[in-house]
């Protein structure tokens, strides 16, 4: 098979299946895997696909299906380990913090396990982490369980939220695009809004892949943030373009990194 044709094989079973492993491929195409990852990355570069952990995704995948938490939870790990690892520098003892939904929030919540401060959250993974730890104070709001991404969500869980008041809100995004921040759930965006609305400072963390991408449900506006993390890998064109609408702040790298 030519090269040329080979990359469009694999473009059209990615757009198909949504996210495609490095062996599907290889058992499919019948190639090595060294071959498989180079035309990923130049697939990626051409901006036919995205590259995550062990195989790729479609551009177009959250759009019409919701990445489950196990799928979030192998993509672009390192990226989101870099900005945890940034934005748990932000917060200070006694603050009272937000933590919402998403993968990269749970490692943030990671950073904190020793830290004096009080934490609310309706993201059960984050719970799961602090209470194995010794924050002093932990609230889980509870409401309706969304499986899919671990949230707790629906009229109780915004009527808890609107009665507290916080020092520091984290959240993440499946979209950024322009001025809108999306996700896929309208009930995980209504919560994420009301929990915004009543912090002091707001942060949005989301990966380099997140921007100039839509998702169903528009909940917030960028300039409304006081800063946004991402990682270094960010185009310095779109990191200039979306610096218009709010402070961005590059992860570090870290240190055990080679």
């Amino acid at each position: 098979m030519l090269k040329r044709e080979r990359l469009l094989t694999i473009s059209e079973m990615v757009n198909k299946k949504g996210i495609l492993t490095v062996s599907e491929i290889i058992e499919q195409l019948n190639v090595s895997d060294m071959t498989v990852r180079r035309d990923l990355d130049e697939l990626e570069k051409s901006g036919k696909l995205l590259r995550i952990h062990g195989g790729a995704q479609s551009l177009t995948y959250t759009l019409d299906q919701e990445l489950s938490h196990t799928e979030k939870s192998v993509m672009q790990i390192k990226e989101k380990q870099q900005i945890a690892a940034t934005a748990a520098q932000l917060i200070n003892e006694g603050d009272t913090v937000f933590l919402g939904p998403g993968t990269t929030i749970e490692l943030l919540a990671s950073h904190l396990i020793h830290r004096k401060l009080r934490i609310i959250t309706n993201n059960y993974a984050v719970f799961e982490v602090l209470a194995q730890a010794e924050v002093p104070e932990i609230l889980l709001i509870g409401g309706d369980f969304r499986k899919n991404t671990g949230a707790f969500v629906g009229p109780i869980t915004n009527d808890n939220l609107r009665k507290l008041k916080f020092t520091k809100s984290f959240i993440s995004a499946n979209g950024v695009h322009n001025e809108a921040i999306s996700t896929y759930s309208t009930e995980e965006g209504e919560a994420q809004q009301i929990a915004l609305n009543h912090s002091k400072n707001k942060y949005l963390l989301v990966d380099h892949q997140k921007f100039n991408r839509d998702d169903f449900y528009i909940f917030y506006q960028l300039h409304d943030f006081d800063l946004l993390i991402t990682d270094p890998h960010i185009k310095p064109h779109v990191k200039d373009h979306y610096s218009q609408y709010v402070q961005i702040k590059l992860a570090e790298s870290l240190e055990n990194e080679l």
